[in-house]
């Protein structure tokens, strides 16, 4: 089956699909997804949620500026020769979008590091893309758990600042058993350490309690 053929075949399975909830604007809908890798098309098609997003999103830039979305197409058009960057830009956080990572701006902006040449194979080949897209999303998922972590880290460093100060003032009240009970104050939250280092009273109180628990 030829290119032309192809296509034709897969705007109709689009314009199937999409009529029945967008009846009104179905036409222009198919024309603007079938802009997209054939590929890319042929996946759609067999992913729901994937084509679901993809025409929402088509729908949403009918929507804001249908006069400036025909311009584009028009612009594109007659401008087949070299492709900006801007323009690549935007084709490829198109379908970096498609797949609804949370994350398409940041993978685009990861993808465009690359060669034009690399950035245009990704626009035509969507298992590379997706590839690619999938090793980005893993790097950007390890670098917030690597950030997670070193907030844990600070948490635990806080911890430990309001431990040494706790037990000091614990020690006073009760020497013998000043490390069972700031260990069993240590359990509560940093908010409340601090408060029971700021107000003796309800430090007291607690250290009261703590050695009640571990008297019996």
């Amino acid at each position: 089956m030829d290119k032309d053929n192809v296509v034709e075949t897969l705007g109709e399975q689009l314009y199937t699909r999409i009529f029945p909830k967008h009846n009104e604007h179905a036409g222009k809908l198919t024309g603007m997804l079938l802009e997209l890798p054939a590929p890319v098309l042929s996946k759609m098609l067999q992913d729901e949620a994937m084509l679901t997003t993809a025409v929402e999103k088509a729908v949403t830039a009918l929507q804001v500026d249908l006069h400036q979305e025909c311009s584009k197409i028009t612009s594109k058009e007659e401008d087949n020769g070299s492709v900006s960057s801007d323009s690549l830009g935007e084709q490829l956080f198109d379908l970096v979008d498609i797949y609804n990572t949370g994350y398409s701006q940041k993978i685009t902006g990861m993808l465009l590091e690359q060669h034009k040449e690399a950035v245009l194979k990704l626009l035509s080949d969507p298992k590379q893309l997706e590839e690619q897209l999938n090793a980005a999303l893993k790097t950007l998922q390890q670098q917030r758990i690597e950030e997670t972590d070193v907030s844990d880290t600070s948490d635990a460093e806080e911890t430990d600042g309001l431990g040494e100060k706790l037990f000091t003032q614990v020690e006073e009240l009760d020497q013998l058993h000043a490390h069972e009970i700031t260990g069993m104050l240590l359990e509560m939250d940093a908010d409340i350490l601090r408060q029971l280092l700021r107000e003796r009273t309800m430090l007291e109180a607690a250290v009261r309690k703590a050695q009640a628990a571990l008297s019996t």
